[in-house]
């Protein structure tokens, strides 16, 4: 009798697994900013303090809009190297045709990260190089082309530009409601389009997706194209937010963040399924973390070696569920 409770016990246990791996997957990035948010609210001096509010949202707005190209990109089983790049080119474009004015310089600079993406799209899915070798190579050139093109930190007082990086409406700053309306699109076309289903259904099984006649190349090709527009336009708010060019610097690692980003809020690297808002939630976490950490004078080694927990977890928890 004992035995057999046991195994019903044992049993029981076996059931409930899958089901907290997937409740994680789903929520826990959820559940982990609110627990931080609570942290911070308790032991954190100051932290309700409409400026630190401000300054964090300003601060990860760059990998938000960075992270929803990066999640569409992950949908379809890629990845793209390259987005850490096409924003300091997008910094030394804005720069070199300012003196056209800024919106002019902000529409050269978002061509130039569109064309980037597509040269990365065309290797991935005309050529058939491998998405992380495609982008790595894009990442070291364009890293590159952007250095010769503006080979050091180049002030502007450009009042348009700086307007954008630094205005608010209703106390919100400009480049916070623009991340906000990018989520709001990204989400309506992953959840509502044709194309949405498509970058879906092609990450899920590229060789069923070709069988059944969707435009596979295409698709890979525009995903590419869209993840280098955000790029670029993350680069131009970097750029106007500081009120300076400098593509040495802009845009170093934000790749891994936005991968961070993107599989801490649940979209797996088996491609098949985007978390836009989940995606969005992991960028913030990430960014309340460091902020947390710095705010109790924790060394910023603590903060990478805690993120590299947080990955681990998250991509056991969503191996699990995808072979269970």
């Amino acid at each position: 009798m004992a035995e057999l409770t046991s195994r019903q016990g044992g049993g029981r246990v076996a059931l409930l697994k899958p089901q907290v791996f997937a409740w994680v997957q789903d929520y826990g990035v959820y559940a982990a900013v609110l627990a931080l948010l609570l942290f911070n609210v308790l032991f954190t001096p100051h932290f309700l303090d409409a400026a630190n509010f401000r300054t964090q949202l300003v601060q990860v707005t760059p990998i938000v809009i960075v992270s929803l190209g990066m999640a569409l990109v992950i949908g379809t089983q890629g990845i793209d190297l390259s987005v850490g790049s096409v924003m300091a080119l997008a910094a030394a474009l804005t720069v070199l045709y300012l003196g056209y004015g800024w919106l002019p310089a902000l529409v050269v600079a978002v061509i130039g990260g569109a064309v980037v993406g597509a040269a990365g799209g065309a290797l991935v899915a005309y050529v058939g190089v491998q998405p992380i070798v495609a982008t790595l190579a894009l990442l070291v050139g364009v890293r590159g082309l952007a250095n010769v093109l503006v080979p050091q930190l180049v002030e502007f007082r450009n009042p348009g530009l700086i307007a954008l990086g630094s205005s608010s409406v209703a106390g919100v700053p400009v480049i916070v409601l623009i991340a906000a309306a990018l989520t709001v699109i990204v989400l309506f076309v992953v959840r509502r389009t044709t194309f949405g289903r498509q970058v879906v259904a092609i990450g899920g099984n590229r060789s069923a997706s070709e069988l059944s006649g969707l435009p596979v190349k295409r698709v890979l090709l525009t995903v590419y194209v869209i993840s280098g527009l955000l790029a670029a336009l993350a680069g131009v708010l970097a750029t106007a937010r500081l009120q300076a060019s400098d593509p040495t610097s802009l845009g170093l690692f934000i790749e891994l963040s936005a991968i961070t980003a993107v599989v801490v809020g649940g979209t797996p690297l088996t491609g098949g399924r985007i978390r836009v808002l989940s995606t969005v939630m992991g960028a913030l976490l990430m960014q309340l973390l460091a902020a947390t950490l710095i705010k109790h004078n924790l060394p910023q080694s603590w903060t990478q070696m805690v993120q590299a927990v947080i990955i681990l977890a998250a991509v056991y928890a969503t191996r699990k569920r995808g072979t269970r």
